[in-house]
Order: structure tokens, then sequence, then C-alpha cells
């Protein structure tokens, strides 16, 4: 059965088996428009560039200790293994951009403020996608009958980038983020995996020409050449995926940024087209668009899961947040009060992995 609130279908369109190919892959695009999606394509599933890219990638370690990169062999490559029958992958996008957000860049120039990645001032969106996902699949079944699918938001072996490209959503930049001409990057991505054979769309082509602006603003050199990231370098990695100590000699390049990086994205020109989300679920929570560190840092293990719920934070937990909150105001300008004051009060943390960084942090401090 549809889902409740799934979209009237047009009334020209003929329901169940048999219907045409053609004519289901563009419904199934209006379908998308009308559940909020900002795009719609259809991809194919051979990705032999991709992969070959994935392995060099693994091969060169540049995933750090994210495991689950290499754990599935070549399910994350080839759709039909990680879900069999797979013909083709209908590719969603959902903007996020929030446009009642503080400035990004008054933020990251503000010591005193900690800078949270635009995508996480909201509610967690793992949901909402994989939520408007299950209610697009269900108007399909409606129209076309029972069909083989799965739907994905960041949560399997996808290479959802690459099967983005393919649907013609955008081509992956000099970041290795996906970029639409037509609206920047600043979006979310999801996918459904049927076995059913609609027509794919023409891929995208890339338009990043001579310009490496991603490359020259990066803080910490993560991206090693055009299109290759070192994600042990990368600040994303390093706030929010990596588990220990965050490597000593990247610490000062981390600046106030306390729960991944957006540079590369604000340093794009394309980003220029970008238009602000109309979903409430993305606006800023908790003032996390320009939140105070010291307030930040003495939120207790209680308070972080209660103001984070819902949050794509909340996962990194109360220890990894601090952690980078530390870091932050160890970048504060020498000698702070503030800052130094806070430190003093976390010196003695119960976890040892808040306490090295904290000592660190005053000893940059002076104190």
């Amino acid at each position: 059965m549809p889902h409740p609130n799934s979209p009237t279908p047009p009334a020209h369109q003929t329901p169940r088996q048999g219907a045409d190919p053609a004519a289901l892959a563009a419904t199934v695009r209006t379908l998308a428009q009308r559940l909020g999606f900002t795009g719609c394509g259809i991809a194919g599933v051979d990705l032999p560039l991709a992969e070959r890219r994935l392995a060099d990638w693994l091969a060169r370690g540049y995933h750090g200790e994210m495991a689950w990169m290499a754990r599935h062999g070549s399910k994350r490559s080839r759709p039909a293994e990680l879900v069999p029958g797979t013909l083709r992958v209908i590719s969603v996008r959902l903007d996020y951009w929030p446009g009642t957000a503080a400035d990004a860049r008054a933020v990251l120039d503000d010591p005193a403020l900690g800078y949270v990645a635009r995508y996480a001032l909201g509610r967690d969106y793992h949901k909402p996608v994989r939520q408007r996902l299950q209610r697009l699949a269900d108007h399909i079944a409606d129209l076309a009958g029972p069909f083989g699918y799965r739907v994905f938001c960041d949560s399997a072996p996808v290479l959802e980038k690459p099967l983005a490209e393919q649907a013609g959503l955008g081509w992956i930049g000099k970041h290795t983020c996906l970029i639409d001409r037509r609206g920047g990057s600043w979006f979310f991505l999801g996918e459904i995996y049927t076995d059913l054979p609609l027509p794919t769309d023409a891929p995208a082509s890339g338009h990043c020409g001579s310009c490496r602006a991603c490359i020259d603003v990066c803080p910490t050199g993560a991206i090693v050449a055009p299109y290759l990231l070192d994600a042990r370098r990368c600040i994303s990695y390093l706030t929010i995926e990596h588990p220990g100590p965050i490597p000593e000699p990247l610490r000062p390049l981390l600046g106030n940024r306390i729960y991944g990086c957006d540079d590369c994205q604000l340093a794009c020109p394309w980003n220029k087209f970008a238009r602000p989300s109309a979903e409430a679920d993305f606006a800023p929570r908790q003032g996390l668009d320009a939140p105070r560190l010291v307030e930040l840092m003495d939120w207790s293990a209680e308070e972080f899961e209660q103001r984070l719920a819902g949050s794509a934070i909340r996962r990194i937990g109360h220890q990894r947040w601090q952690r980078n909150i530390a870091v932050a105001l160890g970048n504060a300008p020498a000698g702070d009060a503030q800052a130094v004051a806070c430190l003093t009060r976390h010196r003695d943390s119960p976890s040892a992995l808040v306490r090295e960084h904290v000592a660190w942090a005053l000893v940059r401090h002076g104190a």
C-alpha cells in the first residue's frame, strides 16, 4: 500500500504492470519533485571507473580508520551484488543549505565561536531522506505493481556520488563533493536500488576547469591532488570519524572547527547558485550555527545527549565532542582568559582523551 502522505499521481498515468518504462521514469521524477527532492535521475549499475578509483584510494590508506570502506569488497561498487536483481538506481538530492543560519565565514573568523558543518545544524538527515524515498517507492509500487527495491541514504556500502553523477545530478568536483551547475553542492543524496528496467539519464559532465579554489583553501592540505582526498588529514574525518587523539601537528590547523568542515564548499564558485533549503528540519537548532565554545565545553554528558537528540552530531559522543572543543579553545588567541578558565575546569576530565587535548590547549595558552 502507498504511504498515506504519498503525493497524488498525475491523472493521465496508467497504473499497474506493463506501464511504459519511459513514462514511468518521467512520473518518478515528477513524484520526487513533489516530495521535496531537488533533483532526481536514473543510473545504470556499471561503475568500473569508480571501482578502480576506490581500490586505488584504499590501497593508499587514505581511508584512515574507516575500515568499513574496505569491508564489503565489490558490493560497494556493484549494486547488483549488494541487492541481487538491481538493474537501475534512482538517485535523488535534497538541498540543506540553511539560509537562516549565521554567516559561515563570520563564525570561522570568530575564535570565541565553534564552527559546525552546515549539514549538521538541524535534524539528522538520514531519517527524513529515507522516509521520503520510502514514500517514493510506495507510490512507484502503486503505479507499476510490486517491484524489487531497497532505499538507502548514507546507510550501506553504496557509492552515492558516482551513482548520482551517472544519474546526471552533478559531477564530482576536485574536492570530491558532487556539484550541480544549477544548485551548487549543499545537498544530501539518497538512492532506490530497483529491478525496474527504467531508461537511464545521461551522466553529468565536469565543469571544474582550471579552478583550484577548494584545493588552495583546505586548512590541512587534505586535497592532495585534484579529485583525490586524504581523509586522514581532512577535518571532517578528524572531528567526526577519527576516534583517538587528533595528531598534534594538525590541531592548530583545525581552528575553531568542532564538527566537520565546509571550507572547500564555501570556496567553490558554483555555490553562488545554491538555494536555501525550504526544509524546516535542517534549520539550526540549539544555536549551533554560532555557538560559544566555552558554553559547549561545559555541557555535561547528559546535557549533550539531551540537546543533540535527533542530531547527526550525537553519534560522535560526548568525549569526542569535548576533544574537538578543547582543540578549538587551544586555538583561541594566546592567554584568552575565558578559554583558559574553561579549559582549567576540564583539566581533570574522567576521559583520558579529553584530558590530553585540554592539557595541550593549556600549554598553547602558556598555562
